[in-house]
């Protein structure tokens, strides 16, 4: 497995099905500014256009620390809990009897059908993928194309100091809505633990909302991003 992201299940390139709007956001309104979502319970990302969002996007990233990056040495998956716990304390949809994907899927998904007998267990959905704009066909009872993004990948936050947390706080970082997003496989697949200075969205218009996002988490946890991350990161919203 790749850091940085999780497989739904193995990838079928045959899944993408037509295409959302120009702007990158859902056509239906499924998506949602990540100014607007501090908590990472409401789904999708969607594009920041506003003077207004951009200029408090750029203070939210230029308040950010930076340090360098440090040795992958040590750094293990199980380090942040397996996944995908439903018991990592402290963060939404924690202790509701689904586990996190399915909780990330549920949240995104559209036209989300259950297994039979379970109202958490999903078998089928449409999503809608921020990073490359299309719309997603998934079923469970074959291969998909859908991976869960830790949008700050665990491998970074390990090199930026959570080699030093306890594992409660990586069980959080890693189980937290708001730094997860279910996204297209072979597009996640190709970022694995980058930093936005070497990995963006390659949907353009919603790359200062994924810098945000990525902000944000880095905000909650109090990691630093190098300095290198930074300036791509105010690039991308107007720096």
């Amino acid at each position: 497995m790749l850091a940085g992201c999780d497989a739904v299940d193995s990838v079928d390139p045959g899944t993408s099905a037509g295409s959302g709007e120009a702007d990158g956001s859902a056509p239906d309104g499924r998506a949602t500014s990540p100014l607007k979502n501090p908590d990472g319970t409401a789904p999708g990302l969607a594009p920041l256009t506003s003077d207004a969002d951009l200029a408090a996007a750029r203070k939210l990233i230029d308040g950010l620390a930076v340090k360098g990056r440090g040795p992958k040495t040590g750094y293990e998956r199980d380090k942040f809990g397996y996944a995908w716990m439903d018991s990592a304390d402290g963060v939404a949809f924690a202790g509701n009897g689904c586990d996190t994907r399915n909780d990330l899927l549920k949240r995104d998904g559209q036209k989300v059908e259950f297994r039979s007998g379970s109202d958490c267990v999903i078998v089928s959905m449409t999503l809608h993928d921020p990073y490359t704009g299309k719309d997603i066909a998934w079923k469970k009872k074959r291969a998909t194309a859908v991976q869960i993004d830790h949008m700050v990948p665990l491998s970074y936050s390990w090199q930026l100091g959570a080699a030093r947390w306890n594992e409660d706080k990586r069980r959080r970082l890693a189980n937290d809505p708001l730094n997860l997003l279910p996204v297209d496989g072979p597009t996640n697949s190709g970022k694995s633990d980058s930093g936005p200075a070497s990995w963006l969205p390659p949907n353009k218009q919603v790359r200062c909302a994924y810098v945000v996002r990525f902000a944000q988490v880095a905000v909650k946890y109090e990691l630093p991003v190098t300095g290198a991350d930074r300036k791509a990161m105010l690039a991308q919203c107007g720096g």
